[in-house]
């Protein structure tokens, strides 16, 4: 029998002559509960790794007690011991949570609960009770994520716990878990085109609230201090996706744009919000073809949108609660009053071969020249001594003096790595003439610093730059680990130039991005060891599944529901048109469903089948019988009629009832015969019954 667990009889110390132990199989109410408490334990197990480690202890202990309890056939825990442990799992859930009334406390007392309500599971109600508690749990897993991984799971999970509630509503006797697998799945295909409908036309509308989301992660922030990127860099999660409406450009030019630091106090940089708003500095002059783009950018709790530069209108796309939060600062980064942790996918145009234009206010100017007051004061001098000694570079300008300075960081002995380590004191001197080793970080700000001490208006962009060297699905990969700082100086006539001094110590990185780090895990880290090129395809491949099921299912919102509808013909789609075409599909999806029950009814299970056949048969012999009868009653009115002459019939009309009807008993096997078999072994009984004659008759 599928799913059986088996066990040694009782009394069967002895083996048969082949030598095989006899074996019988457990009780039905063993096997079920088995099969419910392994149930609870998937559906449970995601929020085992993020909850506590003693949600994870009580709940193993607890499944596992009761699983030991069914097979002992032993009696269920007093009342006062649930209520014992209740208490516990009260002050355990306050001690960690500080609050009852919370996601994460509702979450932990939801799935204890339900793992307790094992352990007074003594009627059909209790069972049932936990079988929709099951569902509910199953919704409690996507409050935390939406991958394709976790729904996969869930689904399973669903497919288990209709299972069970078929199971529970099968007749008595000991039907085959494939069997009631089978039903469950058979009424799942028959309610996934309704799912369908639901999700495709179901109007979208703007959430009444909204699940915190404190597990999003952090991504580019509005300040900056050494060791912010570099912290970044080491997390190699999913940023954001590109796909380009043309030839993706070369890694070197893909820089995507995130706040602007213009602000400092001698060690952390910062945004000067409404800075320039006047003067307009920050303007793109849109020269050359422009690239359309789509951008998917992952959930993080930020406000900032790290678009591509030079794009200067507003992206599409965003959601209708978001669409007038959307604003461009003075430095042309688009960012939004709110901060989100939803997923965006937006489009946009970008203009590679424009420039950023517009005049420079006077306090705009002042702003972008100042350095912290006593900060910094070998750059400062080194910065002076570079005009003092070379009268021609004083009258080169500002872009000779930027390579000047680029040449410095070519010929001196300075390093990139992400583990400088500590810095004391000026981070800028100690980086620029005694440690010569950082990230980023350091080589902007130390550039920045460099440029405002020799009168140049500088400042800091921070964003990510680059991507993974191979789009899987036509998606460029960005990573958390591609964040990045360069800097940009202002240059009368010409507006503002980006400047990475990073590639002046490290081309690699510009060129090529930032390897992907070894994965993590025990099986990831082993096949990354036997075989690194396979383990690279098999993870871009997983993040390129993982972005479509982004894109086609979590992204699925009102643009999408119009862009269907048009597709379909309809041409100015609107709610309406939503709502007629939802209406028609569920006339349609009933008036089907009321054929199919037609029909249905029309067919006959094997039992109404043989059943009609007896029934035949038995009036043949002169015995009145109906479908509202059992083959005992049957039984019964054959042998008042024919008396011994229909023993052979008569008995098999028995067995044919215990094998129908029999309850689940310990250790007694059903009969494994078809109803094909059936019908053979009561016909061969029929033959022995003398028809009646007609004077009898």
């Amino acid at each position: 029998m599928p799913g059986q667990r088996w066990r040694r009889a009782p009394g069967a110390g002895s083996a048969p002559a082949g030598g095989v132990p006899r074996m019988t199989p457990l009780p039905r109410d063993t096997r079920d509960t088995w099969l419910l408490l392994g149930l609870i334990g998937w559906t449970v197990m995601p929020h085992l790794w993020r909850q506590p480690l003693w949600l994870a202890v009580l709940c193993v202990g607890v499944l596992l007690w009761r699983g030991w309890l069914a097979a002992r056939q032993a009696p269920l825990p007093r009342r006062w011991v649930l209520l014992a442990l209740l208490l516990l799992l009260g002050v355990l859930t306050w001690q960690s949570q500080r609050t009852l009334v919370s996601r994460d406390a509702g979450v932990l007392l939801l799935v204890s609960l339900m793992a307790l309500k094992t352990l007074e599971m003594r009627a059909q109600r209790d069972a049932m009770l936990l079988f929709f508690l099951g569902f509910f749990v199953v919704l409690t897993n996507f409050l935390y994520s939406q991958s394709l991984a976790l729904a996969a799971a869930m689904a399973l999970a669903v497919w288990g716990w209709l299972t069970v509630l078929t199971l529970a509503h099968m007749p008595a006797g000991r039907p085959t878990l494939a069997s009631a697998a089978g039903l469950a799945l058979r009424a799942t295909a028959w309610g996934t085109p309704v799912m369908l409908a639901l999700f495709l036309l179901f109007p979208r509308l703007a959430p009444l609230w909204s699940v915190p989301g404190d597990g999003a992660v952090t991504g580019l922030s509005d300040s900056m201090q050494p060791g912010d990127v570099a912290e970044l860099a080491l997390d190699d999660s999913v940023a954001l996706r590109l796909r380009f409406e043309g030839r993706p450009p070369p890694a070197a030019s893909l820089y995507l744009r995130g706040p602007v630091l213009v602000r400092q106090d001698g060690r952390r940089w910062r945004t000067a919000p409404g800075l320039g708003e006047s003067s307009r500095s920050s303007t793109v002059s849109t020269e050359g073809p422009g690239l359309g783009y789509e951008i998917t950018i992952e959930p993080g709790r930020t406000r900032s949108l790290p678009l591509l530069e030079l794009t200067p209108n507003a992206p599409a796309g965003l959601p209708p609660e978001l669409s007038n939060e959307l604003r461009q600062e003075p430095g042309l980064q688009w960012s939004l009053n709110v901060p989100t942790s939803a997923r965006l996918r937006l489009q946009a145009r970008a203009w590679p071969q424009g420039r950023l234009s517009g005049d420079l206010g006077r306090g705009e100017r002042r702003v972008l020249l100042s350095l912290a007051p006593g900060a910094h004061p070998r750059m400062r001098a080194w910065a002076q001594s570079l005009l003092d000694t070379s009268p021609s570079l004083q009258q080169a300008g500002p872009l000779a003096w930027a390579q000047t300075v680029l040449r410095h960081v070519r010929e001196q002995p300075f390093r990139y790595t992400l583990s400088p380590g500590p810095y004391e004191g000026d981070v800028v001197d100690e980086f620029w003439f005694d440690r010569r080793a950082g990230f980023c970080e350091h080589y902007a700000s130390a550039f920045v610093v460099a440029m405002r001490a020799l009168g140049v208006p500088a400042r800091i962009v921070t964003g990510y730059q680059g991507s993974d060297p191979q789009p899987v699905d036509g998606y460029l990969v960005v990573r958390q680990s591609n964040a990045h700082a360069w800097a940009e100086i202002w240059v009368e006539g010409q507006g503002w130039l980006r400047v990475d001094p990073t590639a002046a110590v490290a081309p690699e990185r510009i060129e090529r991005g930032r390897a992907l780090p070894a994965p993590t895990g025990l099986v990831a880290g082993t096949l990354d060891t036997v075989s690194p090129g396979l383990s690279l395809v098999l993870r871009q491949w997983a993040e390129a599944l993982d972005n479509r099921w982004n894109q086609w299912v979590l992204g699925y919102g009102r643009q999408e529901q119009y862009r269907l509808l048009e597709d379909l013909g309809f041409e100015t789609p609107d709610m309406a048109t939503l709502g007629r075409a939802l209406a028609v599909l569920m006339a349609l999806a009933a008036t089907a469903g009321a054929v199919w029950v037609w029909l249905d009814r029309r067919r006959r299970t094997p039992w109404q089948r043989l059943q009609a056949w007896l029934i035949q048969e038995l009036d043949r012999l002169d015995v009145v019988a109906d479908d509202t009868m059992s083959p005992a009653a049957m039984a019964r009115q054959l042998q008042q009629r024919h008396g011994a002459s229909a023993a052979p019939l008569v008995a098999q009309l028995d067995a044919l009832q215990a094998w129908r009807y029999a309850p689940a008993v310990a250790g007694t096997p059903q009969p494994r015969a078809s109803w094909r078999d059936w019908q053979r072994r009561l016909r061969q009984a029929r033959r022995a019954v003398a028809l009646p004659d007609a004077s009898s008759r």
